[in-house]
């Protein structure tokens, strides 16, 4: 399960630094400004309102069809009015949205998806792995399974209630995401005839599969970490890659410990090589902030920076020879990003390192504790 719904900073800088320092692109407020950023692609953006992100770009790509949309935003009134006034700007309408793409599983990302499929009955393009919370706490949900109504709110509710009453992997109560944000899921979904706004996909795709949007064909690349079921997309004709959440240009992206697999933080580094390696790119097209050249460089950068912080937990261990998730939370962090998602993050470098051999791992008193082998 990752914490793929969960709104509150689902970034953080990571650094440390004693200086305040200058808002990151990725915090500045929405522009109405439609610019072209690739050979028929447009960047507009959406405002959105989370710790640390002031707008999600939302990118449309031209056809003879009309436009794919990638990522549209949040659920709610006013990233649907955004989304009608960006569309607008660029000479386009609602209507002519024939094609949804969703990078990942955060609500800033998929929100909008539902509504336009409903408007338009446009493909939803994700990765096959796409989930939703409503979805993992329904699939988690045994006792209930077979009879759980999709539909009804108060089932999903009961889901979502049974989902967060379970302690973490790494031992802790779960904090649910905030009751203003399930209402805003609630209503958006209610006004469509469902209880949640939630996506199904229509055209899953699996890695190295190809897509035509934008006159040219596009190929799939599963890039896992920041979410699991995390999708970027590879134009190699015009060397433009949609990265999602998976590089952004200045700021880190999260990095969950709630995965289904038993070390995503390797996959995330394998997911980062993958954008290194990547020949003849001209321009990342990110979810936040602005476009930018030096893909490879800034895959390294986030590369080293985890690397940098497997250090900083390698130079703990002194002094804490048996720590939990929560003491080494406060050495990784700043104590205002205190709190599950850091809470998460550190739980994904410490299995790390457990899968490497160097941390062992008991369990007491309902919490992990990590010790050195050696």
């Amino acid at each position: 399960m990752s914490d793929h719904a969960h709104p509150p900073e689902h970034h953080h800088h990571g650094d440390a630094p004693s200086t305040v320092r200058p808002p990151k692109q990725e915090q500045e407020d929405a522009s109405t400004e439609i610019t072209e950023v690739a050979p028929g692609i447009l960047r507009s953006q959406l405002p959105i309102s989370m710790p640390g992100l002031g707008h999600v770009n939302c990118y449309l790509l031209e056809d003879e069809r009309g436009l794919a949309v990638v990522d549209p935003g949040l659920p709610g009134d006013e990233s649907w009015d955004a989304l009608g006034d960006r569309l607008g700007r660029a000479g386009f309408k609602v209507a002519d949205v024939h094609t949804i793409v969703v990078t990942h599983s955060h609500p800033d990302h998929f929100g909008g998806a539902i509504r336009l499929r409903y408007e338009t009955d446009a493909d939803i393009v994700t990765h096959e792995t796409f989930r939703t919370m409503w979805q993992e706490a329904e699939l988690d949900d045994e006792e209930d399974s077979a009879t759980l109504d999709v539909n009804s709110v108060d089932d999903r509710a009961a889901a979502l209630e049974r989902y967060f009453s379970r302690p973490n992997p790494w031992g802790g109560a779960r904090s649910g995401p905030p009751p203003e944000f399930l209402e805003r899921m609630r209503a958006a979904g209610e006004s469509m005839g469902g209880a949640f706004a939630v996506p199904s996909p229509t055209r899953p795709l699996t890695d190295g599969q190809t897509i035509k949007l934008a006159r040219r064909e596009w190929v799939a690349m599963h890039t896992p970490g920041h979410t699991y079921d995390h999708l970027c997309l590879l134009d190699p004709e015009h060397g433009v890659v949609l990265t999602g959440d998976h590089v952004l240009p200045s700021i880190t992206p999260h990095i969950s410990g709630m995965s289904p697999q038993s070390d995503p933080l390797a996959e995330f580094f394998a997911s980062l090589i993958r954008m290194e390696e990547l020949h003849d790119v001209t321009i990342a097209l990110p979810a936040h902030g602005h476009p930018f050249e030096d893909l490879g460089g800034r895959a390294r950068h986030i590369i080293e920076h985890h690397e940098d912080r497997l250090d900083i937990i390698r130079d703990a261990q002194e002094q804490l020879p048996n720590g939990t998730v929560d003491d080494f939370m406060r050495v990784l962090f700043r104590e205002r990003s205190w709190g599950e998602m850091a809470e998460s993050e550190t739980y994904a470098h410490l299995e790390h390192l457990r899968e490497l051999g160097e941390l062992s791992r008991s369990d007491t008193g309902g919490f992990a504790h990590y010790a050195p082998t050696g």
